[in-house]
């Protein structure tokens, strides 16, 4: 009797369900889980969220799209800049001469080999600098344009003439070690050639050529290289001078060999005396022939000396403390050109700028 009044009561119109009674309603209305359910739900959420994604994603794409395009176009841009700044207009501005150190443009082809327009600006620019910090020279007027052209000239030659040494001592298996490169700048050190101290050499460097130490120790390894390169190949100079150091040893005279070997003219007269008193630190003579003078006693005979330019033979004649007398006797080798364009003439060389 009571659930029958309690059925009753829940059909009467504008009669508010009990607490239970709705509760055990909420209950019964509750959905039921399946997968199919699951699926729906997923859907449904995954559909909700897709009028924001799908936006997203058109945008993303149309920011990724327009960034590359911009890029793209300045990447065209600055190539376009730099080959005009560098063939065209022959700039020598220090950042076209980062460029050329990053990006390997070529200047010219010579004996084979391409010449890279950092090593040409670099031979350029020392010049230039020089040029305008010691002697003034205004490159805007009509003399300084012209002194310019006669300098780009050198310096192309200069940078062509290299690469066939290069390919030289390729050919012949020549190389300047690391070891070499310190060894040299140790003897020029050791007589004063480089300043008191690296940072009076460094300095010195910037103010004159603009260097850095780097950029002198690449300078003075090319000419090494050229040096050596000379050395390997002229043997007729060795032979001419093992041969007199032969003689000497079996007795023969100084003066006299050296008075038959003119190839120094200024000592030629006086049986190869250098006619002056030498100290560590002289600049008239190569670093080698100084160290070596200083190594001998009065009366002995040196071996045979290699120097940048040539063969000696040298003589102590007398010694005063920190000076000595001396004579030589000296063998020119042939001049690099001489092989370098012999590969000239078998590859035409091609130059890729205006002068």
């Amino acid at each position: 009797m009571k659930h029958k009044l309690k059925r009753l009561l829940r059909r009467v119109p504008g009669r508010k369900p009990e607490p239970e009674e709705s509760l055990q309603e909420a209950i019964h209305n509750i959905p039921r889980i399946t997968n199919e359910t699951v699926a729906e739900h997923r859907e449904e959420v995954l559909s909700s969220a897709r009028k924001y994604i799908y936006p997203l994603q058109h945008s993303l794409r149309r920011i990724v799209t327009i960034s590359a395009g911009i890029f793209l176009v300045l990447l065209v841009g600055f190539f376009v800049y730099c080959l005009l700044a560098l063939y065209r207009f022959n700039s020598t501005s220090t950042f076209v001469y980062r460029v050329s150190q990053v990006m390997p443009f070529p200047v010219a082809k010579s004996c084979g080999q391409y010449v890279s327009y950092e090593n040409y600006l670099f031979e350029l620019r020392h010049y230039i600098h020089y040029y305008q910090t010691q002697q003034k020279v205004d490159f805007n007027s009509v003399a300084g344009k012209q002194q310019l052209v006669a300098f780009r000239n050198v310096a192309l030659q200069t940078v062509m003439n290299n690469a066939c040494v290069k390919k030289l001592a390729a050919q012949h298996r020549i190389t300047v070690t690391n070891q070499e490169l310190d060894t040299e700048i140790s003897l020029l050190r050791s007589q004063n050639r480089l300043g008191d101290n690296n940072a009076v050499f460094q300095d010195v460097l910037k103010e004159f050529w603009g260097w850095s130490l780097d950029d002198f120790k690449l300078e003075l390894k090319t000419q090494m290289l050229a040096q050596k390169v000379v050395s390997t190949l002229d043997m007729a100079t060795h032979v001419r001078a093992q041969n007199i150091l032969t003689q000497l040893h079996n007795g023969g005279d100084f003066a006299t060999l050296a008075k038959q070997h003119p190839e120094d003219l200024n000592t030629k007269s006086n049986g190869g005396d250098y006619g002056f008193a030498i100290d560590k630190t002289n600049r008239d003579l190569s670093p080698q022939v100084v160290d070596e003078l200083f190594k001998l006693q009065p009366g002995q005979i040196s071996a045979i000396v290699e120097t940048p330019v040539g063969l000696e033979i040298l003589k102590v004649n007398e010694k005063d403390g920190n000076t000595v007398r001396a004579s030589h006797i000296y063998f020119a080798f042939k001049n690099i050109n001489d092989y370098t364009n012999s590969l000239k003439a078998k590859q035409r060389p091609h130059i890729y700028i205006g002068m």
